[in-house]
């Protein structure tokens, strides 16, 4: 319910804008703000050339256009927006302490030092420099976001389709395909707009395009893994592990390990063969009965780190 309330507020947003906005001048705003004598009008230059929108901008245009009152409620959305999006970063910072580094803090501590990276940076800025200044960090921020939701959605997705992390709940093709295609569209969006951004503000520096360039390379290539990563959760081990050796050793042994052992029938009530990227490995085990035994217990076997035995 909330995200279906968040989607219509958001499409509401952008209709208003758009039509408010969209292949306007500067000129063109301002003479509605100064109709409607909003103090703020000043903002925009009284030039013909096309409108360049921000956050700041954008509610001012509200407040002009549908009065002051929606000028504040706009405020008040951006700061309960930032509240928000900072109190799932502490969240996030909690579970990864916790969790992938083994710390533990207590949630004061934990507060404020995440409260602090956020927001004594953006302090120093709102203080020394001016309004302008302020929605430029924020308008690269939200670049930044862009390039790091690769690194949020593949992974989810390759956990949810992993069997042996969600069980019965685990997607099933169609979820994945849609999922797989929204992704796609999204970061693809994103990533064109953050280039084309990009490229725009620095084509004349050539130090910083070539920077640009190296990043990308890191960058995709750290996509790449991550695709790999999400195909191998899948059940696409054999694939990969067939395309070269270099990915069946490296990306396989440390990505996919549990989801590419493959479990064959076994040839006697007491051994059972387990592969792993080609290489067959047998251990014995004193089974109860046959299929119905292997039915319930073969999802929940485990390969240890030297591949050597399995254990139901």
């Amino acid at each position: 319910i909330a995200l279906a309330v968040s989607l219509v507020i958001n499409v509401f947003i952008v209709a208003v804008f758009a039509h408010g906005m969209y292949n306007k001048t500067n000129k063109d705003v301002k003479n509605v703000c100064e109709i409607n004598h909003n103090q703020h009008s000043d903002i925009f230059p009284n030039n013909t050339e096309l409108v360049d929108v921000d956050i700041f901008k954008g509610g001012v245009f509200l407040g002009c256009q549908f009065g002051i009152l929606a000028m504040y409620i706009w405020a008040i959305g951006i700061l309960a927006a930032g509240q928000s999006s900072t109190m799932t970063g502490c969240y996030a910072g909690q579970f990864c302490m916790e969790g992938f580094l083994n710390l533990t803090w207590t949630r004061w501590k934990r507060v404020l030092f995440t409260r602090a990276v956020a927001i004594v940076p953006t302090f120093f800025v709102a203080f020394y420099n001016n309004m302008a200044d302020l929605s430029g960090m924020n308008d690269m921020l939200n670049a930044i976001m862009s390039l790091q939701l690769p690194f949020a959605t593949i992974p989810t997705i390759a956990f949810t389709s992993n069997p042996h992390i969600m069980g019965e709940f685990v997607n099933g093709w169609l979820n994945k395909l849609i999922s797989i295609l929204l992704s796609l569209l999204v970061i693809g969006i994103n990533v064109f707009f953050v280039v084309d951004s990009v490229l725009r503000s620095m084509t004349d520096n050539y130090i910083l395009l070539i920077g640009l360039g190296l990043y990308s390379i890191i960058y995709l290539s750290m996509c790449l893994y991550l695709m790999l990563h999400m195909i191998m959760s899948m059940g696409g081990c054999k694939s990969i592990a067939n395309s070269s050796p270099v990915v069946s050793s490296e990306v396989s042994d440390k990505v996919g390990r549990q989801n590419c052992v493959h479990v064959e029938e076994p040839t006697t009530n007491s051994e059972l063969s387990v592969k792993y990227f080609g290489n067959k490995f047998s251990s014995n085990f004193q089974l109860e009965t046959d299929t119905a035994f292997l039915s319930r217990h073969v999802p929940k076997y485990t390969v240890n780190n030297e591949f050597d035995n399995a254990k139901l």
